[in-house]
């Protein structure tokens, strides 16, 4: 594949009449590269995020050797991209028998999660062969935690109660060669504290159920930057883990995990789509709420946006919202998505910051969700990782001794 220098040259050679997703390979190697060099502890990707096996690839030549795969699909995904070097943990906290034996027997998965007693009676009936049960399962106990500091909550569908947590790793314990606990503050957190929360649950749980812990996983919700969300560097939520975790009563020899999704390949897609048509502020678009703009349109996510090959320097600007290619009044995006004021049809506009839940959520609804990827070496709109970002923790307010 042939590498643009940036959108304006991939729309200046193709004209593209479908939206093109654009690939920026260096941006997720620099951040598989940031979380295993400085997270202090194990760093598994969340495929979920986006299944590319391009991306799994990168990541992997990042440094990342393990993955949370959350079906079996992924597990399968994962396998056949990257061979039998890497490890599979299957971190859904539902899992049917058929996909557990498989995951166990066929791929050589041995991490599970779960959160319920029916979910580990299912794990050993799937994981026994000939009347004999594994003895090797490393298993998760997911922890149900508030979602109170992050822009979307995961705190209704998945984890045990604190009240009923202690039960649940007592019987675990039984069972598992290897005992984890587990918990997601949410996604995209603002600040390191949902993190202190979530281990405080975790050291109540723990006091409560008197058994040897081997590992803390304290989850995903590691943040990227879009616009009106700029979150502290990630080395604050680094080095808060850090602290927490070795404040708990667990084993010596416990292991740290982390389950970044986002912040590993948030800053990998982008996307051009083109300007159909303009109704006063309302942009008609060739991609929207069943495509890769699905969060945009659904939650209310706010993208990066920029004209592409059009003078904007001194452009007067103007708030846009987007409507999709589909016969759905539902394809909608409200935005608002800053702009040249004198955006019209024919224009092309790139959306940044799509990596994460972007183009992996792209469906073929009404015909619309083809187009082409390419590859381009420009930087992401935004990063938390190429080093010119303004850091919040250094003050202003400099006193000198002199």
């Amino acid at each position: 594949m042939s590498i643009f220098p940036d959108a304006a040259a991939v729309v200046r050679a193709l004209s593209p009449d479908e939206p093109v997703i654009l690939n920026r390979p260096h941006a997720a190697r620099r951040a598989a590269e940031f979380f295993v060099q400085k997270f202090p502890g194990k760093v598994l990707y969340a495929v979920k995020a986006n299944p590319s096996p391009d991306l799994l690839q990168i990541l992997h030549d990042g440094g990342v050797t393990h993955y949370d795969v959350a079906s079996i699909a992924e597990v399968r995904l994962v396998r056949s991209t990257l061979g039998r070097d890497v490890t599979l943990c299957f971190m859904h906290p539902v899992k049917t028998e058929r996909a557990i034996a498989e995951a166990y027997f066929e791929h050589g998965c041995k991490t599970f999660s779960l959160d319920s007693h029916e979910e580990l009676d299912k794990i050993v009936r799937a994981t026994t062969r000939d009347g004999v049960e594994a003895k090797d399962l490393r298993l998760c106990v997911r922890l149900r935690v508030s979602s109170e500091y992050s822009e979307l909550s995961l705190a209704a569908k998945f984890g045990v109660d604190l009240t009923d947590a202690a039960g649940l790793l007592q019987a675990v314990r039984q069972k598992a060669d290897w005992l984890g606990v587990c918990f997601h503050v949410g996604s995209q957190a603002m600040t390191p504290f949902a993190y202190v929360q979530g281990l405080e649950r975790v050291r109540a749980a723990i006091a409560e159920a008197s058994v040897v812990i081997d590992m803390i996983d304290v989850g995903g919700g590691f943040p990227s930057v879009y616009p009106g969300m700029e979150p502290p560097p990630l080395e604050d939520y680094f080095s808060v883990i850090h602290r927490h975790f070795y404040e708990l009563p667990i084993a010596y020899n416990a292991e740290l995990w982390c389950e970044p999704g986002r912040a590993l390949c948030a800053e990998y897609n982008s996307m051009i789509v083109r300007v159909e048509k303009r109704r006063e502020n309302e942009l008609f678009i060739n991609d929207g709420a069943y495509g890769a703009l699905f969060d945009a349109a659904h939650i209310g996510w706010r993208f990066p946006v920029r004209r592409v090959a059009g003078p904007e320097n001194d452009a007067e600007m103007a708030d846009f919202a987007f409507y999709g290619p589909t016969c759905d009044d539902a394809d909608y995006m409200e935005g608002p998505f800053p702009l040249p004021a004198d955006m019209r049809a024919g224009d092309f506009i790139e959306v940044g910051m799509l990596g994460a839940y972007g183009a992996a959520m792209r469906t073929a609804f009404n015909g619309f969700g083809d187009g082409p990827v390419e590859a381009v070496s420009d930087e992401p709109m935004s990063s938390l990782y190429r080093g010119d970002r303004a850091d919040p923790r250094v003050s202003d307010n400099v006193i000198s001794l002199r």
